[in-house]
């Protein structure tokens, strides 16, 4: 037998899918709903969750909680994500200095000068991914860091993991949904960092893509 939360998730989301709550429609308040479900507010908010991580809703703090627009998918490949003309980028920069796992993460002393550029994706009114990108300040930081020159080789460490309670608040999903964490260091012929960046997708909007090319050895040439 579903439980009540399940059992109200089902409904809310076959009012979503059916077009009764539209995108962008604000839900009832959560008192509102928890009356309407006659369950208590916790159980009503443990179903709202279920919808928040498959995408279907999602919490603005202060304002309810709403039906999200269709998610644009992401697709992360040679490090790059691929260019979507209906997402938007907000940039903001911030000057600090290098202290705890940013030390070992870019190889630098403590309290090097670098820049931060804290990059935010929307679709439309709702954010999409984070980015936070680190430069070493004596590398031009002023220049975008997806337009840097000089770099060698780049490295990916990606995880799957659940978002920190920052990244849930800005992404505006669940702590329970897992994201995709993606470490990319990139490095100059010198083998020093140039850039460090870290990237968080959710996991409902994400993929990775991963191509291997072959090369095969000139004719006559023996192994």
């Amino acid at each position: 037998m579903p439980s009540l939360r399940h059992t109200i998730a089902d409904d809310l989301r076959t009012q979503i899918t059916t077009g009764h709550l539209s995108a962008g429609a604000r839900l009832p308040s959560e008192p509102m709903l928890a009356a309407q479900y006659k369950v208590s507010t916790p159980t009503l908010r443990n179903a709202l969750a279920l919808l928040q991580a498959e995408g279907l809703i999602e919490k603005i703090h202060g304002k309810g909680n709403f039906v999200r627009h269709p998610l644009r998918r992401l697709t992360y490949t040679g490090g790059r994500l691929t260019p979507d003309p209906d997402l938007h980028v907000t940039i903001r920069t911030t000057n600090l200095r290098a202290r705890g796992d940013l030390i070992p993460l870019l190889g630098v002393p403590s309290r090097t000068p670098l820049t931060e550029f804290l990059c935010l994706t929307h679709q439309g009114k709702s954010p999409h991914s984070l980015a936070r990108i680190y430069v070493p300040q004596d590398l031009a930081p002023a220049q975008r860091p997806w337009h840097r020159s000089g770099v060698e080789e780049s490295r990916d460490q990606i995880s799957a993991r659940h978002p920190t309670p920052e990244e849930a608040t800005t992404l505006r999903i669940s702590s329970t949904l897992a994201v995709l964490a993606i470490t990319r260091v990139s490095t100059d012929t010198t083998g020093r960092v140039v850039e460090a960046a870290r990237l968080v997708l959710p996991s409902d909007r994400a993929e990775a893509l991963f191509v291997t090319h072959y090369t095969t050895k000139a004719k006559g040439q023996e192994g």
